[in-house]
Parts: structure tokens; sequence; C-alpha cells
């Protein structure tokens, strides 16, 4: 981070369920204009940490501060204000059935934004364009798109209001690897196009290495390893060495109930 205030700043970030702790002392920092990829496996606390730093979920101890200023416990106009400066692409996409293309990536420029139908058309126009689909898909509505048109779309909404940070929760989930090459390859460009910070959840080690700066570990609810992209094969972990090659033996151990 050169010493610059980072982006997102995450400290002793804590988040239990009733007796269930997820989050356990969550230290990370993402730099402007920095692409991070958490990695980890299903029920690591990825999701929890991800939703905390959007505000859908209020840590039970700990700080997140966007830009130097602290978001946790801010609500109502504080909190819109911090959330103007966020896009979001959901896991499954999240589109609305009942809009068409064009409505679903202007929806947070009518909604959230003010913004006249007309103009906001225009604009989900542009941004449709930027992710490889043209004017004819904007008037269809999602059930008549391929699961990889419906990520475009989620894609173009989600840098609908050019965001200043994105977040990306498995972003190629439930695609085939053609697609989700093409949709690694638009993230990259739309992220750099804005001059955006990403932090993005994945357990896809293909996507990881493709679109982060950097990668973050979460296992057992604490970041145990983080670095440079290029490095992460010399972690000298053993719990990130098993999860990057997909090793059922080592030291991550599956629950597994007998039959």
């Amino acid at each position: 981070m050169n010493g610059k205030t980072p982006k997102i700043e995450i400290r002793g970030l804590m988040k239990s369920f009733g007796p269930k702790a997820v989050l356990k002392g969550i230290d990370l920092d993402v730099g402007n204009e920095e692409s991070l990829v958490v990695i980890g496996g299903s029920g690591t606390g990825k999701s929890v940490l991800i939703k905390c730093v959007l505000g859908l979920m209020t840590p039970d101890s700990g700080s997140i501060k966007i830009d130097g200023e602290e978001t946790v416990g801010k609500g109502g106009r504080e909190r819109e204000r911090i959330m103007a400066k966020f896009g979001m692409l959901f896991q499954g996409s999240a589109l609305f059935d009942s809009l068409p293309v064009w409505e679903n990536v202007a929806f947070g420029l009518i909604a959230g934004s003010g913004v006249g139908r007309a103009e906001a058309k225009e604009v989900a126009l542009r941004k449709l364009g930027a992710v490889g689909l043209g004017p004819d898909v904007a008037e269809l509505v999602p059930a008549e798109l391929s699961g990889g048109m419906q990520k475009r779309v989620a894609l173009a909404r989600a840098i609908a209001r050019e965001p200043e940070i994105i977040f990306f929760d498995e972003p190629t989930t439930g695609l085939d690897p053609i697609m989700a090459d093409v949709i690694n390859d638009l993230i990259r460009k739309c992220v750099g196009e804005l001059g955006a910070t990403a932090l993005s959840i994945t357990h896809d080690m293909v996507s990881a290495r493709r679109i982060a700066h950097r990668i973050a570990m979460i296992y057992d609810g604490r970041i145990i390893w983080q670095g440079p992209t290029d490095t992460i094969d010399r972690s000298g972990n053993a719990h990130v060495d098993q999860f990057i090659h997909g090793r059922a033996e080592g030291p991550i151990k599956m629950p597994v109930r007998p039959l």
C-alpha cells in the first residue's frame, strides 16, 4: 500500500452466529485501484466477510474503514453515502425477472441516483456494450438469456454508476470454462477502465489468478496467508498449497458424514 490510506481497511473483524464463530479477527487491506481476491473453501467466512464490508451484516466487533472513514455502526444517509461508492456482482447474478435487461442495468441509476429513464437507458446501453452485448439484448427479459449473458448483464449493472469499489461474489460459478474466461477478462477490463478497487471472493483458482493483483486465503475465520498473485505457488503454507492444488490430503479436513 506504500504508506497510503487503503481504500478498504479491515481490523479485528469478528462475527458469530450463536455459538458458531465465523470471523475470528480478520485484518485485511485493499489498496486504491487494487484487485484483491479472497479464496477459501465453503463455510470459511468469505461471504460473511464481504457482507460485513457491504454493510449487509453488522460485525460483533472490529473496524471497517472506507477511504479512512469508519463505517461500522453507520446507518441512514451516512450509510447511503458510503454505499454510493459500491458496485456489486452477485453470485447468481440476482437480476429482476420482471424487468427488461436495460432496466436491470439502470436500476441503481433510476432508483438510487434519481436519473431520468431516458438518460438511464442510454447509460445502460453503453454499459451493455462495454460487456459485449448489443442493443438488441436490452429489451429482453433475463429468462431469455443464457447464464453467461445474465452474468454479463449483472456486470454491466455493477459498473453502471461507475463505482469506486466493486465487489465480486463467486463471479464464475456455474459457467463453463470458456464463458468463465470471458467473464474474467471482462472483469479485468471493466475494473481497469474505471480505475476501481475490486474485492472478490471465490474458490475458483483459475479466476483468482486471472483477476487478482493480490490473493488472501481465509481459513477457519482468519486470514492465514496473503501476497501477490504470482507468489501463491511459493506460499510456504500447507493449507494454501492443498487448496490451490485441490488435494484431498492435507491439513484441511472436509467433514464427511458416514452413510
